[in-house]
């Protein structure tokens, strides 16, 4: 524990292993953990596949890398239906940190787990914070307009674009526009860029006309392959960590907390329904099946069930 309090890496990995495992001793090494967190500012990087999430992400680490922060870096790749594998290939784009001991690199699969995370991301991005993160970027797999769960993990969120996709159109739509906290148009060389940046700062400044006092997302252009743009976004996170303030920063994260804990809750209630209940639950399905019980009813009853 004492080793991941001080940022090791081998230490690090292991409780973040211990994390997805659902390990028995999660739950006395999290009560460990609690008293460190709270001081990471948790960047969430988002978008459709393609618009260079990864290639982004490596960006920000060298800028903060550069003005002496510690960086962890989460990033989920999507988990095969089929075979249920993953590549994880993340630690393989940003190769050029990997001997860094300021950035711990970690790539976790989705495992089926919709939204765009791994349903383990909100407890390793608390491990990164305790092991003296002061910057945790977590990126998504690529989302479409349903899969905004980044939102509720992240203080900040980051919604990348690229020219040619059709995402100035698509994010002015229910979904990742209204997540965003910082609009990035990446790519910003090819044609078209010109006309993303001008829909998505039109689509804001309609949302503006509703709450005029909210936080006006940025639309900033980058070339995250060659690092144009990229410090004009770590100041705009800057702007935003700052214009949330303390009272701000600490509504997020208790939302963020009371997901946490509702995730976990249901996760119980699997395992519960999985075991001791099981037969129980069949039962109680073959009852409505058969009409003999309103899915309501037999849903109270599996509650009333003792543990």
């Amino acid at each position: 524990m004492s080793d991941a309090r001080e940022g090791r890496p081998r230490a690090v990995a292991r409780l973040i292993s211990l994390v997805e495992d659902g390990h028995p001793a999660l739950r006395e090494l999290m009560a460990a953990l609690a008293p460190h967190t709270g001081r990471a500012h948790v960047v969430g990087i988002t978008g459709s596949p393609g618009v260079g999430k990864s290639t982004t992400t490596n960006a920000l680490v060298t800028a903060y890398r550069a003005r002496g922060s510690r960086v962890g870096v989460l990033a989920v790749d999507p988990s095969s239906p089929f075979s249920g594998g993953a590549l994880l290939g993340d630690r393989i784009r940003m190769s050029e940190h990997a001997a860094d001991p300021g950035v711990f690199i970690r790539s976790m699969a989705s495992r089926g787990h919709l939204g765009g995370l791994s349903w383990a991301a909100p407890q390793a991005v608390r491990v990164l914070d305790a092991a003296g993160c002061d910057v945790v970027l977590l990126e998504t797999v690529g989302v479409g307009q349903s899969e905004v769960e980044v939102a509720s993990t992240a203080d900040t969120t980051v919604v990348l674009l690229a020219p040619g996709m059709g995402d100035g159109v698509q994010a002015a739509k229910a979904g990742l526009l209204e997540v965003a906290d910082v609009l990035v148009v990446n790519k910003a060389d090819r044609e078209g860029a010109d006309r993303t940046v001008r829909d998505l700062r039109h689509a804001v400044s309609l949302a503006d006309r509703a709450e005029p006092d909210a936080w006006r997302p940025p639309v900033l252009r980058t070339e995250a392959l060659t690092g144009s743009g990229v410090d004009e976004v770590v100041a705009a996170l800057d702007a935003h960590r700052a214009r949330l303030g303390a009272d701000g920063l600490r509504a997020r994260r208790t939302r963020r907390a009371a997901r946490e804990v509702e995730a976990l809750a249901v996760e119980a209630l699997r395992r519960r329904l999985g075991g001791v209940a099981g037969a129980r639950l069949e039962a109680l399905a073959a009852d409505v099946a058969a009409g003999r019980l309103d899915p309501y009813a037999a849903a109270d009853a599996l509650m009333e069930e003792p543990s």
